[in-house]
């Protein structure tokens, strides 16, 4: 598993709960000493006993010899990252194809190359040119396995997914067999269990991935835009989307309205299938829509704080919740740095809370905000309230303690964590999302 970041370290972890030898290789010194010493670089989870589990049981290594890695094995899966590429909103692919080039000096003949990364489709096509180019001697095939891992439930994805997507090359000699039959071993666990095994070609695994983001984008958008209709014609958000999602053909999922999705996935996997179709020649007007739609929102969420509060000028805003969503540490494209951003630019002070994302928070908001030890440490003296991640230990807060420690009485929930009766019964000028 070339890539110990989280879909490498999630997925080399889980393939060797299933019994299978995995050699994970990380080439960033930190992340690897830590990992040979038991520590988690990312925070997922039940991630941490499957790997020590794993590693005590002699299926899983970390290392930095790609060589020694990849001598032995059936498989070597690509998973490393695939930043937005600065301009054009394509994924910056220089990493996996240096992974293949490495690969390809190294490797023995007859092995399988696995991208699971999220990779542009023709990016399988590319990695089996860039093979036979490096090694003409080289016999090889490649596959796509998209990875489908949500954050905070990554493990439980992984060993009972709603579905497994492999792309197979059929153009080479075998017609796909070779690979076919690795990868049936790999996932054999989830076939005994009757899990969706989806095998289909390289092309369409590839755009699997990135149509399946696009859409939970879309519908996470669209219950966004639901909320802001309830607000102005007296509906209520959740009652609606639960009359959506108890139709089949929708589903309750992704149905939760808040300030904007964020997280490493959607943003970046939007982008570049905007980019993907607009190089095919295809229009995607609902996705190009979705992506606007999003990042307007995370500024109009922190003019409505403004809006609510009276000002923010000289007075202290309690955060509670950075990361993007909850379990979980990650910080990417999170809503709270451009509503922070603009409330601490419209000279507001800043105390937040979260419990796994201030580490990350402080190289990516601006200098003076202060990050507190706890929930009521960052509400304490605050004149205004805002939630941004709903954590379940924010929900157990109750109203009579936050209206001792406020200064102010202003409250702006942009998870509904809250009930709007209770909160205001405690004396509080509560604000949600799509709620009356």
């Amino acid at each position: 598993m070339i890539g110990g970041g989280y879909v490498g370290l999630v997925s080399g972890a889980c393939f060797a709960e299933f019994g299978t030898d995995v050699a994970i290789v990380e080439t960033d010194a930190q992340k690897l000493s830590a990992l040979r010493e038991g520590r988690i670089p990312i925070y997922e989870p039940g991630l941490d006993a499957i790997v020590a589990g794993n590693v005590g049981a002699g299926r899983l290594s970390f290392g930095d010899d790609l060589k020694a890695a990849i001598d032995g094995a059936d498989a070597v899966f690509i998973a490393v990252g695939t930043p937005t590429r600065r301009g054009d909103g394509h994924a910056d692919l220089t990493y996996v194809y240096e992974a293949a080039r490495q690969i390809a000096r190294m490797a023995a003949t007859g092995l399988l190359v696995v991208t699971k990364s999220t990779v542009p489709v023709g990016t399988g096509r590319e990695v089996a040119r860039i093979l036979a180019e490096e090694r003409p001697d080289l016999t090889f095939s490649v596959a796509s396995n998209p990875e489908f891992l949500r954050e905070g439930n990554a493990i439980g994805d992984f060993m009972r997914p709603d579905r497994v997507i492999i792309g197979i090359d059929r153009d080479n000699g075998d017609d796909g067999a070779h690979a076919e039959r690795i990868m049936r071993a790999l996932y054999r666990p989830l076939y005994l269990i009757e899990t969706p095994i989806v095998m289909t070609g390289l092309e369409t695994a590839e755009l699997a991935k990135y149509a399946s983001n696009a859409f939970l984008a879309m519908k996470v958008t669209f219950i966004n835009e639901m909320a802001d209709l309830c607000e102005k014609v007296g509906a209520d958000v959740h009652d609606v989307a639960r009359g959506m999602g108890l139709d089949q053909r929708i589903g309750r999922r992704f149905l939760h309205a808040g300030p904007g999705y964020g997280g490493s996935c959607f943003p970046k996997d939007t982008r570049a299938l905007t980019a993907i179709a607009r190089d095919a020649g295809v229009p995607t007007r609902l996705i190009e829509a979705t992506v606007e739609i999003n990042e307007a929102r995370k500024q109009a969420m922190a003019e409505r704080i403004i809006a609510h509060a009276g000002g923010v000028h000289g007075k202290t805003i309690g955060v509670l919740g950075l990361t993007f969503k909850p379990d979980t540490d990650d910080m990417r494209e999170a809503s709270s740095l451009p509503i922070i951003a603009h409330l601490a630019a419209e000279g507001a002070s800043i105390r937040a809370f979260d419990p796994q994302g201030m580490a990350a928070a402080r190289s990516l908001l601006p200098r003076g905000v202060e990050y507190c030890d706890d929930a009521l440490s960052a509400i304490d003296g605050a004149d205004v309230l805002v939630v941004l991640t709903e954590w379940n230990e924010f929900r157990a807060l109750a109203p009579e303690r936050l209206r001792e420690l406020m200064r102010g009485t202003t409250i702006a929930d942009l998870r509904n964590i809250w009930s709007p009766e209770t909160m205001r019964a405690a004396g509080f000028d509560y604000r949600s999302i799509g709620r009356p």
